[in-house]
């Protein structure tokens, strides 16, 4: 019976049956809808997809590439390309060449590492770790803490309470910026293989974030150089050091050079005859000694010409903001509060740099560069019919670049009466000075429409009148009238080649040796950004190109020749004319040379950043570079090198410049 009834049970309605189908493929559906609604793609998925898989690739390319032997990319490029020639130090040594001379590595702004002494709770467990140099790891795992302990204080622009970040000290400061990324390690690894150790070499490491004559009153790094090259000539039999500065470095060394024979307290008391006695030779390496336009660039929108091309390749992302994350707020948040950026204004106003219609570059396209003895060039390298106003570092539209000055109609804008921005309230955005300047302060800065490097001071101290007015206490950007007023012995003069002699060592030699053949930011079309009240309201305008592939102008950026960051024009000017021979700024007849390297791209990716490369930082590795370095240290002179050694236009650009000297 209960079989029968089990039976019966199971044979149900056919209707019941059919509805109870339909309630099962209504579930599953509706699950599927569920589950394909979860597995919805989005914008933040993509990116965070593509972020991973970059970061996936580059670090099992890294893996691979330590794992391998280490003769293998030698062996690989050798069967692409040929035999390399042997390194500098192994060739010279093959010469005979030792070790003679202690040398001094002076480095620029960015490459030296630092690390953390004292910090908020944000920071625990990073005592003594890298906060810049390294892997960056901490970027990554704590921006907000990162930016907060990286940035200084706003008013003394120094440490801010309870933060102690200090420069890394030894060779390691500087020898790598990040791993695989040599900065002064192949320069060193070449003086070792004659002879050099770390008793003969000394990284003279400083925070570059802070002002140069801060450096001594907060961490008496002044004194420390000072003490260490003393220590080193008297160790090393009297024979005097050779200082080789990198970038921002030469600034930097300059102001030594006058603080150290500066009666104290605020110079270093070491008598008008130190540097004779203890100087051989000063190399200085892509040294801008009369500023950077992209420094310019840098305090008045945070840009630069890699976040334009950045813009120019990613609109949408960029202009928009679409994740909120302000990135270059954030960045000129931070950067305002480093002084050390305020030294690479460029110096010399329109004399040096050029006016509204003029300026030294005048006919030169950076594409068509060629070797000085090309026959195709006229007399200024001028291979276009077009000319281009370099002396403009800051146009508001193509058209006010390129237009006649008689047709430009401008309004003054330090008159101008800043407004009100409700901005902090209404875009939750990262605090900048703009934010006090209110849409009646931006529109007076784009109806002036046009800067020039006499203006761009001006303008500066009115979009960051704050940041300007601490940075103007500690450097200066004009030219002396008369360099006997005792003005000039103040520490703000002792950085600018233009408001400071050089000292009293007629045997002292001084080199300049850079790279060129490299398109190099020297002025810039603006715009105002769509988003003002929220953001930084100027923006380097992307769409500005000439059209021609020849042409200076691309996504905004007009360009030079010089190695990337530095324009040939501020590295080479003051060897080539400024100091060259007996002059006002060099009254005992220094010796001084040029020394240029025409910039040669790698020919394959086994080759690294190449050999022969001009760029800023990768002219490091530059083996003609590092030939004539490790020379002089072993004792040659700038006749023995064959004296300049010149590609660009440098002597006839100095030459237009019509500077008493």
């Amino acid at each position: 019976m209960s079989l029968i009834r089990r039976r019966k049970g199971a044979e149900k309605d056919p209707k019941i049956q059919k509805d109870e189908d339909e309630d099962k493929k209504e579930k599953i559906s509706g699950k599927v809808k569920e589950t394909k609604a979860k597995k919805k793609w989005s914008c933040v998925d993509s990116c965070c997809w593509f972020v991973g898989c970059v970061c996936t690739t580059w670090w099992l390319l890294l893996f691979l590439y330590n794992a391998m032997p280490a003769s293998l990319p030698q062996y690989v490029t050798e069967a692409i390309t040929g035999p390399l020639p042997d390194p500098p130090g192994v060739k010279l040594k093959k010469e005979g060449l030792k070790a003679k001379h202690p040398v001094v590595f002076v480095p620029g702004i960015v490459t030296g590492g630092l690390e953390l002494w004292e910090g908020h709770e944000c920071a625990e467990g990073l005592f003594r770790k890298r906060l810049w140099g390294g892997t960056f790891g901490e970027v990554y795992k704590r921006p907000s803490c990162w930016v907060e302990h990286m940035s200084l204080d706003n008013e003394s622009g120094l440490d801010p309470p309870g933060i102690r970040v200090r420069p890394v000290s030894g060779l390691v400061a500087a020898d790598y910026f990040a791993p695989g990324y040599f900065v002064w390690a192949v320069l060193i690894a070449n003086l070792a293989r004659i002879g050099y150790e770390e008793k003969t070499m000394y990284m003279a490491a400083y925070d570059w974030r802070i002002s140069y004559q801060n450096t001594e009153v907060r961490d008496q790094t002044l004194s420390r150089i000072k003490s260490n090259i003393e220590l080193m000539v008297a160790t090393n039999g009297g024979k005097k050091a050779v200082i080789i500065p990198h970038s921002m470095g030469v600034l930097y060394f300059m102001h030594f050079m006058k603080w150290v024979e500066a009666p104290a307290p605020m110079g270093g008391g070491g008598g008008p005859d130190w540097c004779a006695k203890h100087i051989k030779a000063v190399i200085n390496i892509g040294g801008p000694f009369l500023g950077v336009p992209k420094a310019v660039a840098g305090l008045f929108s945070a840009e630069a010409k890699d976040i334009a091309f950045a813009r120019a390749i990613a609109p949408v992302f960029l202009d928009n903001d679409l994740f909120r994350i302000q990135t270059l707020q954030h960045v000129m948040k931070m950067t305002r509060t480093w002084d050390s950026t305020m030294s690479m204004i460029p110096k010399g106003g329109d004399i040096i740099w050029g006016g509204l219609d003029w300026s030294p570059e005048d006919g030169h396209v950076p594409s068509k560069r060629k070797n000085k003895n090309d026959e195709t060039r006229n007399g200024d390298g001028d291979t276009s019919s077009k000319k281009v106003h370099y002396g403009r570092i800051i146009s508001f539209g193509k058209d006010i670049a390129e237009a006649d000055s008689s047709e430009i109609e401008r309004t003054e804008f330090l008159d101008a009466i800043k407004g009100h921005n409700v901005a902090n309230a209404t875009c939750q955005d990262v605090w900048t000075e703009y934010h006090d300047m209110g849409i009646e302060g931006i529109r007076a800065i784009s109806d002036y429409k046009v800067y020039t490097a006499g203006s761009v001071v001006d303008l500066l101290h009115y979009v960051a009148p704050h940041t300007m007015e601490r940075g103007s206490a500690h450097f200066s950007y004009g030219i002396a009238d008369n360099l006997d007023d005792p003005k000039y012995n103040h520490y703000k003069y002792w950085s600018n080649p233009l408001e400071m002699r050089l000292p009293n060592a007629p045997d002292m030699e001084i080199f300049s040796l850079y790279g060129v053949g490299i398109p190099t930011e020297r002025a810039y079309v603006y715009k105002l950004s769509p988003a003002a009240e929220c953001y930084i309201p100027f923006q380097i305008d992307t769409a500005a190109n000439d059209g021609d592939e020849n042409g200076c102008l691309k996504d905004g950026v007009y360009t030079v020749d010089g190695d990337e960051t530095v324009p040939v024009l501020s590295a080479g000017y003051m060897c080539a004319k400024g100091w060259r021979g007996k002059t006002r700024f060099n009254p005992s007849g220094i010796r001084t040379y040029v020394r240029e390297y025409n910039h040669s791209p790698p020919s394959n990716l086994l080759e690294g950043r190449g050999t022969q490369s001009g760029a800023h930082v990768d002219i490091m590795g530059n083996f003609a570079l590092i030939e004539d370095i490790i020379r002089i240290a072993s004792g040659a002179q700038g006749e023995d090198l064959g004296g300049d050694q010149v590609y660009s236009d440098i002597f006839k650009w100095s030459e237009k410049i019509k500077l008493p000297l």
